[in-house]
């Protein structure tokens, strides 16, 4: 018997409607990279397959995601960043420029790299009791998986700053009130509702939403070129490594700029 921690994205499909599952309890749904590297596999594979119309992604045990996987961010060169930057990429690229309609189903916590997935999605249901958080500059990291694109095209400029500059846990109504949610529901719903909005996508021309996917999407690589090189210089800053250690010790870091 392995005594290995379960770090998985479960799959489960319904007629044209795929739900991809975060399924990391250890680290409440935590991105890690092998949860990447499975969540960038599933996706690949629902673009090419005819009988997939649309995605829901969501998360295990009544957290969405909890953010970045702290524990496994050890870059120690330009070249490992860039690297691990490039293979996330890939991930934020099928979601906001692929063919799929994609629904995230959010309960609980919605945290720094889940919000950049949750972001990605096309349409955000959530929980009355969810909480987002940008929470990246607490690690001394830039928000990334093209948070800084996704999020001012869904709330604006102004709004994106408080959210990214401030870290403050925001409720499901207030997140729906600047348009960062699209519909709350009841605790314990969003899965369902979320279904439901995919059956409603899967039921309509592929290919109209394809295109216009794809047309929201433009600018998305040249930020996420940037964001590549600009958190690559970030996770090689001491800065990061305070915050990371602060993390890790659980106390709060003293960044020194650098």
């Amino acid at each position: 018997m392995s005594d290995a921690p379960v770090m998985r994205v479960a799959q489960a499909q319904d007629g044209g409607v795929l739900t991809l599952t975060l399924d990391y309890p250890a680290r409440r749904n935590a991105l890690s990279v092998p949860l990447r590297e499975q969540l960038f596999e599933a996706l690949e594979a629902a673009q090419g397959d005819a009988g997939v119309r649309a995605v829901v992604i969501t998360g295990a045990g009544g957290t969405f995601c909890s953010g970045g996987d702290i524990s496994g961010m050890d870059v120690r060169d330009a070249e490992q960043g860039r690297e691990r930057m490039r293979r996330t990429h890939r991930i934020i690229r099928l979601m906001v420029g692929g063919r799929l309609p994609i629904v995230a189903a959010v309960e609980g916590w919605c945290v720094g790299a889940g919000l950049s997935v949750a972001c990605a999605s096309d349409t955000i249901v959530a929980s009355a009791e969810a909480r987002f958080m940008a929470g990246f500059n607490k690690v001394g990291l830039m928000a990334d998986l093209g948070l800084p694109f996704t999020l001012p095209a869904r709330i604006g400029v102004a709004r994106a700053r408080q959210v990214l500059f401030y870290a403050e846990p925001m409720g499901a109504e207030a997140a729906e009130r600047i348009g960062l949610v699209d519909r709350v529901v009841p605790k314990g719903t969003a899965l369902a509702a979320a279904q439901l909005v995919a059956q409603g996508l899967a039921a309509q021309a592929a290919l109209p939403i394809a295109l216009t996917k794809r047309m929201l999407a433009e600018g998305l690589d040249a930020a996420l070129e940037r964001e590549r090189d600009w958190q690559t210089m970030c996770f090689l800053s001491a800065d990061h490594a305070e915050g990371r250690a602060a993390f890790m010790a659980k106390r709060e870091p003293v960044f020194g700029g650098g």
